[in-house]
């Protein structure tokens, strides 16, 4: 059995990005919420303030004016839970450290973990999401390799290419399906698998003979086995109709329509696909646009908006690696 070469290096480097934005992501909230632990832990004096304001930003925080030791007054902004208990003209006790020149309050009451909750959640959804990611493929991964295993019969196919119906940056690409004219099921009934995109798939005539693995009847996976060895790797179940998202035509009339679009200069040589690390590019902008976003939605300019915008660039740049379009 070939390895399917593409196929893993696509999938190494779709982890890799998750892998990367995740220890980025885990270092500096880390040693921000290690920074922020240890100045709350200094701070063991305490002093009465004044709700000044409250209801500031999505998240109703309040701004409290304090005294400290030194008689030095302070105004600051405080992120907390109990937004009803603590409204304007209101008493909020304040615990700073006493031996700073210019102390940092931070809530006394042990209940008002705001501040922290906004640097540890965060570490445990980046936790998540990138287990998440690394699972799915593990899946992918051992779906495949089970499937392969199993024994087929051979069957006449042939390549069809899905357009998706609503073009999206993580998957703008055009999907590889293998049709499955009969598949073993009565009155001729065609079949489509979906399967990542691997090179061996350009050089198919337009009909061929194709072992699959699996049974071809059921509903379940099935791994095409190509002539020359190459074993793809599938993208869901096998299905027993057209997908409504995709458009699907022929590969021959694809590339027919394309022929006819333009005229190579003569002894020109073919036009080669995109690499995947370029389309990469797109899913990756836009990914950081929209983390972007999100981060300046929810937590206005600040030290975390990078931190979304790089979550956003590896989980697209994810989706479309594992959405397996045609390079």
């Amino acid at each position: 059995m070939t390895a399917p070469r593409p196929v893993l290096n696509r999938a190494l480097a779709a982890v890799a990005a998750a892998a990367a934005a995740c220890a980025v992501i885990t270092a500096d909230l880390a040693t921000r919420a290690h920074t922020h632990s240890r100045a709350r832990d200094r701070a063991t004096a305490t002093a009465r303030g004044t709700v000044v304001q409250d209801g500031i930003g999505d998240n109703d925080d309040i701004r409290v004016r304090w005294r400290d030791a030194a008689a030095r007054t302070h105004t600051q902004r405080f992120e907390i839970y109990a937004t009803d208990r603590y409204t304007t003209g209101r008493s909020f006790l304040v615990a700073y450290d006493p031996a700073a020149a210019d102390p940092r309050g931070f809530p006394a009451d042990p209940q008002e973990t705001a501040a922290e909750d906004d640097l540890t959640v965060p570490l445990a959804l980046t936790a998540a999401g990138t287990g998440a990611l690394l699972l799915t493929w593990t899946l992918r991964g051992l779906l495949h390799r089970r499937t392969a295993r199993r024994p087929g019969p051979t069957l006449p196919a042939r390549v069809d290419i899905g357009t998706p119906l609503r073009p999206a940056p993580f998957r703008s690409g055009d999907t590889v399906w293998i049709a499955l004219p009969g598949a073993g099921a009565p009155h001729a009934e065609t079949r489509w698998q979906r399967v990542m995109w691997h090179p061996a798939l350009d050089e198919l005539p337009d009909a061929f003979d194709v072992v699959v693995h699996g049974d071809p009847a059921a509903r379940r996976r099935v791994v095409p086995h190509l002539p020359d060895g190459t074993l793809l790797v599938p993208v869901g179940r096998l299905r027993r109709r057209p997908p409504e998202r995709f458009l699907l035509q022929e590969r021959s009339a694809v590339r027919a329509s394309l022929r006819d679009s333009f005229t190579a200069p003569a002894g020109a040589p073919p036009p080669q696909p995109a690499s995947w690390l370029r389309r990469a590019a797109a899913p990756a902008l836009a990914g950081t646009a929209l983390g972007t976003a999100i981060g300046l939605l929810t937590t206005g300019p600040g030290p975390s908006v990078p931190l979304f915008a790089l979550a956003g660039a590896a989980l697209l740049v994810n989706t479309r690696a594992l959405s397996g379009t045609e390079d």
